[in-house]
């Protein structure tokens, strides 16, 4: 078996990255389902040990930052107590996203869950694998995912692994990603993280066909029937975010897309919006984000945070028409990088960022490498 875990360097809560600004954690949360109390925990955490935001990922977990090196036992004890680690030798390897709106999923992604982390091997998949459960409107198979399984009706479903699938019922869906994933463990290269990273020979694709999985679109800010998809500027969740939305709803989901949806939410929309939710597709703050940058990363000293601030602060002050998703990033390592987004790597001005937003020119974009 390939050992990937000494270079696998994404955080878990019991395994932080070290960065500039300290001490940083990741929780994940497979189907992205959090109680809004879980919500305020973790944010209250974040506040008395580190900085007073919680960052929302752009694979629906949640990031504490700046917290203290080496991590204080009373930071690992009350996230513990939110319920957020049920497993710690499997942390690191629960990323499982799952369509937002499709609750009827539920059941699938919790035995999925229990089924990975019932597995001792799969604890040594590399950090970066991602599983996807999705229904027949296709959403979150646009993103970059290693496993997914698109339930198309009660009896039928679809699984893949890169460009490639096999019909499989539902009843045996569990059965079939844990045994993909085992494959990965047991047979994939030095080096390779991901199912993109094989050969086509690989056993990893055994019994499966050329089959391309059909994407929805992410979801945008907006109301979607009674629910509300809020967005979070810039991925940066606060107290006073977290606090509207108890008034809201008992539970959220997260979604990839830095934004959460909000069950039953249509009807609060001016309460979440002054709280500096994001409720409509339109605006900067609906298409722009970034990574952490400067001066909590140390491979960059571009502030990105402030310039993409100031850039949605400035379209929106002159009544400009922001048409464009941007990503805007320090480095080349384009860190927490989406599907769509126009990649912006160190602009030196906010009139820079400006212009990226309010074009239409379609500019290529580079494969996510890190999560935020």
């Amino acid at each position: 078996m390939s050992e990937r875990s000494p270079l696998d360097r994404c955080p878990g809560l019991l395994r932080p990255f070290v960065a500039d600004d300290g001490a940083l954690v990741r929780l994940r949360m497979p189907g992205g389902r959090v109680a809004v109390s879980v919500l305020r925990e973790v944010v209250e955490i974040a506040a008395a040990h580190g900085a007073p935001v919680v960052q929302v990922t752009s694979r629906g977990n949640l990031q504490l930052r700046a917290l203290p090196n080496p991590l204080p036992l009373a930071v690992i004890e009350a996230v513990e107590a939110t319920g957020l680690l049920p497993s710690a030798s499997h942390e690191r390897v629960r990323n499982i996203l799952a369509a937002p709106l499709a609750r009827d999923l539920d059941p699938l992604v919790a035995s999925f869950d229990a089924a990975l982390r019932a597995e001792p091997r799969l604890a040594q998949l590399p950090g970066r694998f991602l599983f996807a459960i999705s229904d027949a409107s296709a959403s979150v198979l646009s993103e970059r995912w290693d496993v997914a399984y698109q339930q198309t009706s009660e009896r039928s479903g679809t699984l893949y692994a890169g460009r490639l699938g096999r019909e499989v019922a539902p009843a045996h869906a569990v059965r079939a990603m844990v045994d993909v994933a085992l494959r990965f463990v047991e047979t994939a290269p030095d080096g390779a993280w991901n199912v993109c990273d094989l050969p086509s020979d690989s056993p990893v694709f055994e019994g499966l066909e050329p089959s391309t999985a059909v994407a929805a679109a992410p979801l945008v800010p907006g109301v979607v029937g009674t629910d509300l998809v809020a967005g979070v500027p810039l991925g940066m969740l606060t107290l006073q975010h977290v606090e509207a939305l108890a008034e809201a709803a008992d539970e959220v989901v997260i979604t990839p897309w830095r934004s959460l949806v909000v069950p039953s939410g249509a009807a609060r929309v001016e309460s979440l919006r002054s709280a500096g939710l994001v409720t409509e597709p339109e605006g900067p703050w609906a298409r722009i984000s970034a990574c952490v940058g400067a001066p909590s990363c140390r491979r960059t000293t571009v502030p990105t945070l402030d310039l993409a601030r100031s850039a949605a602060e400035t379209v929106a002050s002159r009544r400009l028409t922001a048409t464009q998703d941007v990503h805007v990033v320090g480095c080349e390592r384009r860190c927490g990088t989406g599907a769509s987004d126009r990649v912006l790597v160190a602009p030196p001005t906010v009139d820079d960022v400006v212009a990226a937003l309010t074009t239409t020119v379609p500019t290529a974009t580079a494969a996510t490498r890190g999560e935020q």
